[in-house]
């Protein structure tokens, strides 16, 4: 009979002993290594990258509908219903990096309702912090930081940026889960984020 060998977890990390910088300018840092598996074998190419932490707010007006976008993603070439979403701003100008006491120009709660604002032109004096997660925990180091807002109202319009074309568009609770259920909500960790709160909220 087999038994499984646990080991501590230190002795599961790989030592990235190699580093090329593919691309580093203001956007990414996208880079090619060579690890040291436990075993001492090494492996390479591995690719990975950083970008700056983001925000993801699940929002919804004093109706309860769910206040979402409508945008087109590249990586998909599809246009997506997501939840309000965007990067935290840093003092450096730059879109990535992991030092994120020393870079920071905003905090996660700041830039979520800056998004909100920009995005949809609502605010909400109601915010509270669902979960920070990896947004991808195999090839990349940022982090999603997800937030609740309720009882928004609408204060402006949208104020975008140039690159940003984003129709605003309200789903009530069912027709949400319907989208989901259906993948015509092609977020993951804005799904995750709408669990979270589902779960948090009891309903």
């Amino acid at each position: 009979m087999n038994k499984e060998k646990n080991i501590s977890d230190s002795d599961l990390v790989w030592e990235e002993i190699r580093t090329k910088h593919i691309i580093q300018n203001e956007w990414i840092d996208f880079r090619e290594s060579a690890y040291r598996f436990p075993d001492g074998t090494v492996f390479e190419p591995y690719y990975s990258y950083s970008r700056r932490d983001y925000v993801v707010v699940v929002a919804t007006d004093e109706n309860d509908d769910y206040i979402c976008v409508r945008q087109f993603r590249q990586g998909i070439k599809q246009v997506t219903n997501e939840f309000v979403a965007g990067g935290i701003e840093r003092s450096d100008g730059k879109e990535y990096g992991s030092d994120r006491t020393e870079t920071s120009a905003e905090n996660a709660l700041e830039a979520a309702k800056r998004e909100l604002r920009e995005e949809t032109g609502y605010e909400s004096d109601e915010w509270n912090h669902l979960i920070t997660v990896p947004s991808n925990a195999t090839i990349a180091d940022n982090y999603a930081h997800v937030f609740r807002a309720r009882n928004c109202k609408r204060i402006s319009g949208q104020d975008l940026d140039d690159t940003e074309f984003i129709n605003v568009i309200k789903y009530s609770g069912d027709e949400l889960r319907e989208l989901i259920e259906e993948g015509k909500f092609q977020q993951a960790i804005h799904i995750m984020g709408y669990y979270c709160d589902i779960n948090a909220s009891g309903s």
